[in-house]
């Protein structure tokens, strides 16, 4: 029943969504603030468990019914867990999420709140909308972003438009993910694949500008390493186990991406301690469902 109950969160996700807000925080430059308190770090992170793991978990309780007839082994439509205790997990984690975040300060609140509005958006309208959806998700990990920078209030407006770097990046996951069962198309791969170098050439034009180009490169490399080859492969064989496999990729090198914003913007030694998640997150998505 825990491991169930665990597997509606996607605990290896959670781990991408911790890399997140501490990639958010080194934007900010709270890592260059002279000895920075630990507490809000903690309390964000925790959050951004809460948040996540909350939308993910009204996800599949919204998709029950369609999980029965696709993937029956699923926590829900096999039974081991009832809509009901999901639909309380989820709004506990929501909950979680928010108090943590209000604890920071009233700007991280009100991120919080965005973000289960926007996830809880997606999980009931915006996954069905060709378009919307993979905005709507983007969205939700921009802001995932912001809520790292939001640990300094006074740097969330400046760099806002950030944001709009997970947003690309996650619209391209989604659209990938939309063909994990039924086979997708090669062109909507290959668009993905553009929205995958547009998001590289961000990052490494900002790290440029910061002259930290030369800290963020390695990461930047692995990050092409690690989403490029299963992407390419799905493109040349468009079947739902490749587009897997391609989404999966995807979703485990947001850890990569975070470490090179570290990179950028703050230090090659803290980059590496938050790309030392990926093998927590690997290692969790050997026994817990990524997609």
């Amino acid at each position: 029943m825990l491991k169930a109950l665990l597997s509606l969160t996607r605990p290896a996700n959670l781990v991408t969504a911790i890399a997140d807000v501490l990639a958010g925080m080194a934007i900010a430059g709270y890592f260059l603030v002279p000895n920075p308190p630990p507490a809000p770090v903690g309390w964000l992170c925790l959050a951004t468990v809460g948040l996540y793991g909350g939308g993910v978990v009204f996800n599949d309780v919204f998709d029950a019914e369609l999980d029965a007839i696709e993937r029956p082994e699923r926590a829900i439509p096999s039974g081991l867990v009832s809509k009901q205790a999901a639909s309380l997990l989820g709004a506990g984690l929501y909950v979680m999420g928010v108090f943590a975040s209000f604890l920071v300060n009233s700007t991280a609140g009100w991120l919080a709140m965005a973000i289960v509005l926007l996830s809880l958006i997606y999980d009931r309208f915006g996954k069905h909308h060709n378009w919307f959806g993979p905005l709507n998700m983007g969205l939700c990990r921009g802001l995932n972003l912001l809520l790292g920078v939001s640990i300094l209030p006074e740097q969330v407006g400046p760099w806002a438009w950030v944001g709009l770097v997970p947003v690309a990046y996650i619209g391209a996951i989604t659209m990938i993910s939309r063909g994990e069962v039924h086979g997708g198309r090669a062109g909507t791969l290959r668009l993905a694949g553009l929205l995958y170098a547009l998001v590289i050439g961000c990052v490494a034009a900002l790290a440029q500008r910061r002259g930290q180009l030369g800290t963020a490169l390695p990461f930047l490399i692995l990050f092409g390493y690690y989403i490029f080859p299963p992407l390419w492969r799905a493109v040349r064989d468009p079947i739902g186990r490749n587009i897997g496999l391609a989404v999966k990729a995807g979703v485990l090198s947001l850890i990569v991406m975070n470490a090179a914003w570290v990179a950028a913007f703050a230090s090659f030694p803290l980059a590496m301690l938050v790309f030392c998640l990926l093998p927590l997150s690997r290692l969790l998505a050997k026994a817990f469902a990524v997609t």
